[in-house]
């Protein structure tokens, strides 16, 4: 497969199967409290939907609001492009692509809080403000976890990361990379804004933050909005399955004559796996304090620093 084709089945496989992931996170919340709960596909629809509508845009805003959604788009699937989904269908890889791929992230943010705030509305600006503090006080955490791991395979690339780990075996049973694995567990949570840190199923104006942040949209603009979360989601679920659960030194499916279909089949079941573990952290939690999501965060970067520095005292 050459190089424009195996680009274009990455961002096909991570745009597709983004809205998915949703989908399953829902079976299972329903699934516990014994409701049929909305199809798999369900955000398929809502999304088709939302692009035949028209949007409607308010005459206060400028073109900052306008544009929001093709920027934010955009730069989560140029970051999904950079986050290869198994061994056998390389993306770009590069010395420091995944310091990239937390920049176009952190633009994406940037340009969703500026949004809320062109808006005028009480709620996006409250949204603003909540979103900038979570992302503040998780950074660091996630910076570390990625430095740790770069320093143990040798490299910042992603790609380079998934062949370091699928070289080393069942990298939980080691402490430096279950820590490192629960840091970016709850970073997941908190930038996929999830309980305990926000509800993505309510519109209440104590609780929250992404949904503040695009209530003025609609239409194509809120379709891409919604679709570009779904995005982001899959991506630190794809570092989660592929950097910390490397089946594939297991399975063998990272040899040469593997098959690119079970290698896929590999990857949609780790997302599935993690998918579910998303779903039982949301039903074991409650929604927590806004003045308790720094709590948190610390615990993100406790585990994250002790992750480094167990691996600076002890060694790979």
């Amino acid at each position: 497969m050459n190089y424009l084709a195996s680009f274009g089945l990455q961002i096909l496989v991570m745009v597709a199967l983004a809205p998915l992931v949703n989908g399953i996170i829902k079976k299972v919340k329903a699934f516990s409290q014994k409701r049929k709960g909305p199809p798999l596909l369900q955000l398929y629809y809502d999304l088709w939907k939302l692009f035949k509508k028209d949007t409607v845009v308010s005459e206060t805003t400028s073109w900052i609001f306008r544009i929001t959604p093709y920027i934010v788009a955009g730069a989560v699937v140029l970051a999904a492009l950079l986050v290869p989904v198994n061994l056998n269908l390389p993306s770009f890889h590069f010395a420091g692509d995944v310091i990239l791929v937390i920049y176009l992230l952190g633009m994406a943010r940037f340009f969703m809080v500026l949004s809320g705030l062109d808006s005028g509305s009480t709620f996006g600006g409250m949204g603003s403000s909540r979103e900038v503090m979570i992302s503040v006080l998780l950074e660091p955490s996630l910076l570390i976890s990625m430095f740790t791991i770069g320093l143990i395979a040798g490299s910042t690339s992603v790609y380079s990361m998934m062949i370091s780990s699928a070289g080393t075996g069942f990298l939980l049973f080691q402490p430096v990379y279950l820590l490192l694995f629960l840091a970016v567990f709850i970073i997941l949570i908190a930038e996929t804004s999830r309980i305990p840190v926000d509800d993505p199923a309510t519109h209440l104006e104590l609780t929250m933050v992404h949904e503040a942040m695009i209530l003025e949209y609609s239409g194509k603009h809120l379709a891409l909005m919604e679709w570009a979360a779904c995005i982001k989601q899959l991506i630190f679920i794809t570092l989660l399955a592929n950097i910390f659960l490397p089946l594939e030194s297991f399975l063998a499916f990272a040899s040469p004559n593997s098959t690119l279909m079970s290698s896929l089949l590999l990857y949609l079941a780790k997302v599935i796996f993690i998918a579910v573990l998303v779903a039982v952290t949301e039903i074991s939690t409650v929604k927590l304090r806004l003045f308790s999501v720094p709590n948190l965060a610390a615990l993100s970067f406790i585990l994250a620093f002790l992750g480094f520095f167990q691996y600076l005292l002890v060694g790979r």
